[in-house]
């Protein structure tokens, strides 16, 4: 049985996650088969010729696409309602593949300033060694974005929460003012997942993920994919880059991507749960100075959080009273949670990201940012809350 896709487009979400883009060989295997094959066989030389010119659709190279790994793109899709999805070999690789593969010398990216540090040396470092003129602003700042795209652009960048400070950013004004200046809305959207933020249905162009984080979510494999409804920007600029240049998915991993969007919907509910409950305790910690996490009323964008996500995200992050000295003493003294710079996964996972993720920067780049010396960055887990938080509680204590 293999699934119709109008039919899958009907379905609930909780059923997509289940069985959409689901495709069954002659065996009829439940579980989604694995195809690890690099290569395909013709029924002819005259076959062959018409799939490389494009008039038969078949699978012709792994590179381009793999039975395993369109399934785990066809899920996607169904999942983040857009026609098309590329499934690539990480995060950065869809990042970069985003915009390497149509913007050109002399045109220009308006990006917020709050963005993953790799996600930050793309736009402020690589992108202009090939002529790409970038301007970073302040992404809460919507006069910011008046300003910047008050002349053409080509591409916008941003992230919504972002990493780490989880600023939120207004989706939807930022998209009319891209519009306006003539550019693609790009949007990170690895902090929600696609089960709390839809920015497409918010005005975006295209949407990435690194599937690494919460798709897989249990710390196995590496994934990415990006998004899209647009037609021309997909088939003739996006796929064309990317099957010359190669970053494609292995279908093992798009097999364990697979396994990982069933429980998606489930996972991503009890993180959410999970953060607040941890965010609520260290709001109220003596050792703590700030608490930022999108569910506590003392963000400063708490309402439009709650008129664009449909929960308040898995990472919370705060700033321990003291300095760096302070933090690291706090992260060693850490029994159950993790230190570790990936996230999403289920189990507890933290950070000092002005010396690993945003260490790259610069210290007057982290300033602008807001990633000080004494923030920490927690991706809650899947663990007892409870215990979370005496483990932190513990930890603080000892590092006093």
């Amino acid at each position: 049985m293999t699934d119709d896709q109008n039919d899958a487009k009907q379905w609930r979400t909780a059923t997509q996650l289940v069985r959409g883009g689901t495709h069954r060989s002659e065996f009829q295997e439940t579980s989604e088969g694995l195809f690890l094959t690099s290569g395909y066989a013709y029924e002819s030389a005259e076959q062959a010729q018409r799939a490389f010119k494009g008039e038969e659709d078949v699978f012709m190279y792994s590179r381009y696409g793999n039975p395993t790994v369109a399934m785990f793109e066809k899920r996607l899709s169904l999942l983040e309602g857009t026609q098309y999805c590329f499934a690539t070999a990480s995060g950065m690789a869809a990042v970069f593949a985003a915009f390497a593969s149509y913007l050109n010398a002399g045109d220009r990216i308006v990006a917020s300033r709050a963005l993953f540090g790799s996600c930050h040396f793309v736009v402020s470092t690589i992108l202009p060694r090939y002529g790409i003129e970038a301007e970073l602003v302040d992404g809460t700042d919507l006069n910011q974005w008046e300003k910047a795209l008050s002349k053409p652009a080509n591409a916008v960048f941003l992230e919504s929460p972002s990493n780490p400070t989880l600023e939120i950013i207004d989706i939807t004004a930022v998209a009319k003012l891209a519009h306006k200046a003539g550019a693609k809305l790009v949007i990170d959207n690895v902090f929600a997942s696609p089960i709390l933020q839809k920015p497409i249905e918010l005005g975006a162009d295209i949407v990435v993920y690194s599937a690494t984080k919460h798709i897989d979510g249990q710390g196995r494999v590496m994934g990415g994919a990006l998004l899209t409804n647009d037609t021309e920007y997909f088939n003739e600029k996006f796929i064309p880059f990317v099957r010359n240049t190669g970053p494609s998915l292995s279908p093992f991993n798009a097999w364990v991507m697979l396994k990982g969007l069933e429980t998606l919907d489930l996972r991503i509910r009890q993180h959410c749960t999970n953060a607040l409950a941890v965010a609520t305790h260290l709001e109220d910690h003596t050792d703590v100075t700030r608490t930022i996490y999108p569910g506590l009323k003392s963000h400063p964008q708490y309402d439009l959080a709650k008129t664009q996500m449909k929960d308040s995200g898995t990472v919370v992050a705060f700033e321990v009273k003291g300095g760096q000295d302070r933090a690291f003493k706090f992260l060693n003294a850490l029994k159950l949670v993790d230190i570790s710079n990936n996230l999403g996964d289920a189990k507890s996972l933290i950070t000092h990201p002005a010396t690993t993720t945003h260490q790259r920067l610069g210290p007057d780049v982290r300033a602008e940012m807001g990633v000080t010396d004494n923030l920490v960055r927690i991706s809650v887990g899947l663990e007892d809350p409870e215990d979370i938080k005496d483990d932190l509680d513990q930890a603080l204590k000892a590092s006093a």
